[in-house]
């Protein structure tokens, strides 16, 4: 298992932006993975490359850092409030528009992104790129080869339980895990850190080991306790089973979040136009094993519709 470092505040439905036409079908960029995140070099407004992490937790278009906003110039173009996931206060954060934003060969005109500072631990990063933003793709997060596509066409079921349905509250993946014989819903993040659990859920589970602490964390406005055990039942995603998993339990959101450790072990494509998600692994069983490095949660998984309030400046 990977430290759970997630970039996400909220999620962020920040508009839509527009897509230049392609010349291909299908477009690919190398992934960095730090800590089991994807990392990627996009050109903004014709200026970079510049590290973006690509976050699947996160439904608006874009972050970009204060940093990013001051060298290229560019000019606030209204204000979004972004809730804390846990219900537990917010924050009003600038909004600027990237007139021009590519990655992997494509380019979106007319991004809103929110400007707010991530957190580095996982190496040095100047933006977010959230997953509303490739709605029109096949999106590719292939994470054996260090790969991202985005292609056209559409995904759909293969008998063998490798392409499942997924549902997009607020924006974001969420899929259905098995616990044993209990089903629960689970975001897809990509930008989050193991297999976390609410601790209202866990407390209703077997573990083979006692709950220990990990660290002390916190999101938008709330700090908390992380805490890890390995469950006694296995986890099944569906043809994919994690036999008897450490899992990460914290008290402050509901749902639980499949984060970037547990997903590194695929090559995962979503298909938002028809809300499936193809999981493409070497085995069939896996495991996750508590790693010897602390993990910090510094941010955890938005699951709550945010108050967006887009201000015009001047």
């Amino acid at each position: 298992m990977c430290k759970n470092f997630n970039l996400v505040f909220a999620s962020v439905l920040l508009g839509m932006a527009v897509i230049a036409p392609a010349q291909q079908d299908t477009h690919s960029a190398a992934l960095d993975i730090r800590h089991g995140k994807p990392y990627v070099m996009v050109m903004v407004n014709g200026k970079g490359p510049f590290r973006f992490v690509i976050d699947t937790g996160t439904g608006g278009e874009a972050f970009v850092t204060s940093d990013l906003v001051n060298q290229l110039g560019l000019s606030e173009a209204g204000r979004i409030r972004l809730n804390d996931p846990s219900g537990k206060g917010s924050r009003s954060v600038p909004m600027v528009v990237l007139q021009s934003l590519q990655v992997a060969g494509v380019e979106f005109t007319g991004v809103k992104a929110a400007v707010h500072n991530l957190n580095g631990g996982d190496g040095f990063c100047q933006g977010l790129l959230g997953f509303v933003l490739f709605r029109n793709y096949l999106l590719t997060l292939d994470y054996p080869n260090r790969q991202m596509a985005l292609a056209s066409g559409l995904l759909k079921p293969d008998g063998e339980r490798t392409v499942l349905p997924f549902r997009m509250p607020d924006g974001i993946p969420v899929v259905t895990l098995a616990i044993g014989g209990t089903h629960i819903d689970a975001q897809l993040d990509s930008g989050g850190g193991g297999l976390s659990l609410p601790e209202g859920l866990a407390s209703r589970l077997k573990f083979s080991t006692q709950a220990t602490s990990l660290s002390n964390a916190h999101s938008l406005s709330t700090r908390f306790q992380v805490k890890g055990a390995m469950l006694a039942a296995d986890v099944r995603l569906g043809a994919y089973t994690f036999k008897r998993p450490f899992v990460e339990i914290n008290p402050a959101f509901p749902l639980a979040n499949f984060g970037s450790c547990p997903m590194q072990n695929f090559a995962v494509t979503f298909d938002q136009k028809s809300g499936w998600v193809r999981f493409a692994g070497r085995e069939k069983t896996l495991h996750l094993s508590p790693t010897p490095e602390p993990i910090r949660m510094v941010n955890a998984p938005p699951n709550q519709q945010p108050d967006l309030s887009l201000v015009p400046v001047g």
